[in-house]
């Protein structure tokens, strides 16, 4: 053994035997062996005498290399010698002491690979008898059998097949190769393929599986008739239907007749084929025993020859091929049906998606025939069986473990397609469909409720899904079957509804249909049942009884008016769920996404909000629910000082809950309502908002808590509108003492809501709170604002940032509802700079596009707030700062700065509103902005004189589309004068 060989070994090391700076040296040694010029006599001379597999594995692997990286830098005589050796060694020509055809599957594998790299460059210019040379050598058996059909698998996976990434260069190879083959070799090629299979089909069935799958790759471009002839097919069909000794040699012989099947040609040829090929012969073989691993592949088969008889019914124009090719399609489709109902096939698939095809195509068809009527019932057969979930996960997924959860999201995708699939049938043929979903629901009714659960979740699934391609109009009709449909799911009463599953569906579909109530009043005693009593909020699963609470609210937003008379017995099915939310236990419950239970308090809310419900009821209703949740916060306070850390903290959940409740419940209750037509209503949200201010006083600092506050003050904007002022100022200043600097985002947006909706009613107020809100951002966001780029990013920061967004939005808010006033009211004016120098730094130097308009925006209406008359100075130093400081530096140096892309549709709207500014600035300031403008801002950037008459036009005109355009072109030209470098001044 020599070095080199020691190498490889050390290299290749798998036991943990070798260290890894021996081995890192090793691989450092084989690595310069590689760059030697002599490296390929030299792997040549390895593999004719090594019997070491890493080093004949190490040898092929480097030639390869070297061929398909440096062939053009070899000598001609290593090529033939490298031509020779290779060939020698596939063919087992016995001057060759090794026998590399003897290692294993990877080293015959990589010997392929490095023999088609030569073909790659060589055949047919150079080595134009390749093929017709190997040939005679099949003779000697299986092995070398075995290596001819890598070579044609090499060849295929390497240069011909599309199914993987091609570059142009191997596109116009692997043409000239197949070129080269048709004319030279594929006859002689494909009668070996016949000699070979008919020789060894009893005697060595793995070599004729391995032959098959090779020729399987071929038929796609090979000529057709060299295969689909009185020869050779017949042979595949005696292997697949006298049956071949093994299932694997079968299911060979059945992926060449699907490749057979799908090789493109014109449509009256390829009909033509499917007609010869008598498909129907291999039908029997999906309904006899004994053939349950050949079903995938016949799976395969027959869908393969469904796409393509569809196929030819689509692109032929004759009416008369046009019924033998669906004539073909109604002879296969049985067959189908069978499979896809009897057994798990990797075709599924594909199989659906031709028979949406199928039915599609049934659109253009009127009226259909009795045959595609049944075909139409067969396919939702199908739907039906796929859909059904496996009883073996039925504990899985009425407890959610681990295993459920999987099994749920893999039927949710897999589902989606044959949910399509229904709804196409359902459009082409309703009466069908909807019959089909009557007979399947009545047949899951009539079962033992421990066997039927899958059937019962999948005949509603079917319901479900189908009513999403119905038009409201549809539904609240009740057409077709649809009436009995409905009333026969809204009256039964399913022995397995405790199952999760099964409840949920049922309840999902009855919201889905609920429009269908609307016209038909009667129903809502038997619709409002499922969801109040043990089906739905009252079922022993959280997670049901929660999603019912969602799924009522919005049966209740539908039907609203319609439900008055019913609103005392619904109030009374739900003490305990009222209570239950309020309760200890409840908040330690796992409670996933929105669905927390709160939706039940907004469903009441509907209820008793409405108009049509009388004074003193609904007086009775709300203060009933207030006073009992507002009495168990107060109770709740009052122990508080008294109890442990833990015991606050169970305190403080049960409180969250309650605001969650009373915030849900207000939602039901409009302005006009609580401020107008019935303010004692009002009154009553008004003590609420009183109560629970006074938490912020007991449990101070706590951000959950805090939040659940500011979100119903927030309400309460919304529901009691300007009554709700006189409340604003303890309240606003409770929850300010309360926010951390970090955390004034939330305080921001409740501001920002009341700016918005109070306009200037609110500047005491404002006035009043600015300096506190100011002094704590500023207190963690510096004036030249926050770090940027990645590597500056971290939560933290993330947090400031978001801060400093709301920030932003807080400021633009202001200055945009007349309430400029405030930045310079007698308590705010010592945070006026501050607030300036951060405007105008974001809005010359900030990453976000979008917040530097808001910025711009929020000086042009300083500008015309504050600068109103011509020389007018409500704000001292004002109208220099924007004339010296913010006009070059925003309006000309910013955007001279090549990071300013006019190709970004954000930065173009930025542009125009910086082009804004400086109109604005004009009117304002007169000469003395474009002045010092043009001689001081101009001047810096060397624009010529010329331009800047021309600019002084534009601004001075009205056409604001112009300026923006001409000073646009001003800027790219300005910037190809320098190199975009300017300084701020």
């Amino acid at each position: 053994m020599d070095d080199l060989e020691r190498g490889i070994l050390i290299m290749f090391d798998e036991w943990g035997a070798v260290d890894d700076e021996l081995k890192k040296q090793a691989k450092s040694y084989c690595s310069n062996i590689k760059e030697k010029p002599s490296v390929c006599r030299l792997c040549i001379e390895k593999l004719c005498c090594s019997n070491l597999v890493q080093v004949q594995f190490w040898c092929l692997q480097t030639l390869h290399e070297v061929i398909r990286t440096r062939y053009s830098t070899i000598s001609p005589e290593e090529k033939h010698m490298i031509r020779g050796t290779v060939f020698s060694i596939v063919c087992l020509e016995d001057k060759n002491p090794v026998r590399v055809l003897e290692g294993p599957p990877f080293i015959k594998n990589k010997l392929a690979q490095v023999f088609i790299a030569l073909i790659y460059f060589e055949y047919p210019l150079i080595w134009s008898s390749v093929f017709v040379d190997f040939l005679p050598h099949l003779r000697k058996g299986n092995v070398v059998i075995d290596m001819f059909c890598r070579v044609l698998n090499a060849l295929d996976d390497e240069l011909i097949s599309l199914d993987y990434p091609r570059t142009p260069e191997e596109l116009t190879v692997a043409g000239r190769v197949k070129d080269a083959m048709r004319e030279q070799c594929v006859s002689q090629i494909v009668r070996a393929w016949y000699d070979i299979i008919s020789m060894y089909r009893n005697s060595n069935q793995d070599l004729c599986t391995t032959v098959l799958d090779s020729m399987r790759r071929y038929i796609s471009w090979i000529d057709i008739g060299l295969i689909f002839n009185d020869t050779f097919l017949p042979l595949l069909f005696d292997l697949i239907l006298v049956g071949a000794p093994s299932d694997q040699l079968r299911g060979a012989a059945v992926r060449c007749l699907l490749a057979i099947v799908s090789k493109r040609m014109e449509p009256q040829s390829k009909l033509s084929l499917l007609q010869s090929l008598q498909i129907t012969r291999v039908f029997r073989l999906v309904t006899e025993d004994g053939n349950a691993e050949l079903v995938p592949d016949i799976a395969a088969l027959l869908s393969g020859y469904a796409v393509e008889a569809l196929d030819c019914f689509k692109r032929i124009s004759s009416e008369d091929a046009k019924r033998i090719s669906m004539e073909l399609l109604n002879e296969v489709l049985p067959s189908v049906f069978h499979v896809m109902k009897n057994f798990e096939v990797d075709a599924t698939l594909n199989i659906v998606q031709c028979l949406s095809g199928y039915v599609s195509t049934l659109k253009s068809l009127t009226p259909l025939s009795e045959k595609h009527i049944l075909h139409l019932g067969q396919i939702l057969e199908v739907i039906l069986v796929l859909i059904r979930y496996d009883p073996v996960y039925r504990t899985n997924l009425d407890v959610m473990d681990k295993i459920g959860i999987e099994e749920e999201d893999r039927m949710t995708e897999f589902r989606k397609d044959l949910f399509v699939l229904l709804r196409t049938v359902g459009r082409v043929a309703p009466n069908v469909t909807q019959l089909f979903i009557r007979n399947s629901l009545g047949s899951a009714i009539s079962r033992p409720s421990d066997s039927n659960v899958e059937e019962v979740e999948g005949s509603l699934s079917l319901l479900y899904a189908l009513g999403e391609s119905l038009s409201e109009e549809a539904i609240r009709t009740g057409s077709g079957l649809l009436n009995e449909l409905l009333l026969m799911l809204l009256s039964t009463k399913f022995p397995c509804h405790s199952n999760r599953l099964v409840a949920l569906v049922y309840l999902e579909t009855v919201t889905r249909y609920v429009k269908f109530i609307q016209d038909n009043a009667q129903c809502i005693p038997i619709v409002l049942a499922p969801f109040l009593d043990e089906r739905g909020i009252h079922h022993p699963n959280n997670s049901v009884s929660r999603r019912a609470s969602y799924l009522f609210m919005r049966v209740v937003k539908l039907l609203k008016v319609k439900l008055v008379p019913f609103i005392a017995v619904i109030l009374q099915s739900l003490p305990d769920t009222v209570a239950r939310f309020t309760t200890m236990n409840y908040t330690t419950e796992e409670i996933s996404g929105s669905e927390d239970g709160s939706h039940i308090f907004e469903a009441i809310g509907l209820l008793i909000g409405m108009e049509d419900v009388p004074p003193e009821k609904q007086s009775d209703y709300l203060s009933s629910l207030l006073s009992r949740l507002c009495q168990q916060v107060e109770a709740l306070l009052r122990s508080a000082k008294l109890l442990s850390y833990e015991e606050s903290k169970a305190r403080i959940a049960v409180i969250q809950q309650i605001i969650m409740a009373i915030n849900s419940l207000s939602k039901g209750f409009s302005e006009r309502l609580v401020t107008a037509s019935r303010p004692a209503i009002g009154n009553m949200f008004k003590q609420t908002l009183d109560v629970l201010l006074h938490v912020l006083v007991i449990f101070p600092r706590v951000e959950p808590l805090q939040n659940k506050v500011t979100s119903f003050i927030h309400r309460m904007v919304d529901t009691l509108g300007a009554s709700v002022l006189p409340y604003l100022p303890k309240a606003l200043e409770q929850l300010l003492a309360e926010t951390e600097p970090k955390q004034m985002s939330g305080f921001l947006l409740l501001l920002n809501q009341l700016i918005c909706k109070f306009n200037i009613l609110v500047r005491d107020i404002l006035e009043e709170l600015f300096p506190s809100v100011a002094d704590r951002i500023f207190s963690v966001i510096p004036r030249e604002g926050l770090p940027s780029g990645l590597d500056a990013v971290t939560e933290e920061i993330r947090e400031l940032q978001e801060l400093q967004r709301t920030l932003y939005t807080f400021l633009h808010v202001i200055a945009t509802h007349d309430l400029s006033t405030v930045f310079i009211a007698p308590k705010c004016k010592a945070y006026l700079d501050p607030v300036m120098q951060l405007l105008f730094y974001s809005s010359c130097n900030h990453k976000d596009v979008l917040l530097r308009k808001a910025c711009v925006q929020i000086f042009i209406r300083l500008v015309k707030d504050w600068c109103a008359q011509p020389y007018e100075e409500k704000v001292p130093g004002f109208r220099s700062f924007m004339i010296e400081t913010f006009a070059t530096n925003c309006c000309l140096y910013s955007v001279l700065d090549r990071s300013f892309d006019f190709r970004d549709a954000n930065t173009l709207v930025l542009f125009g509103e910086i082009v804004v500014a400086q109109k604005v600035m004009y009117d304002k300031f007169g000469d003395d902005f474009l002045v010092h403008f043009i001689s001081k801002g101009f001047s810096v950037a060397h624009c010529p004189p010329d331009l800047a008459e021309q600019y002084r036009q534009n601004l001075q005109g009205s056409d604001i589309k112009a300026l923006k355009s001409f000073y646009q072109t001003l800027v790219e030209n300005l910037r190809l004068q320098q190199n975009g470098s300017l300084v701020f001044r």
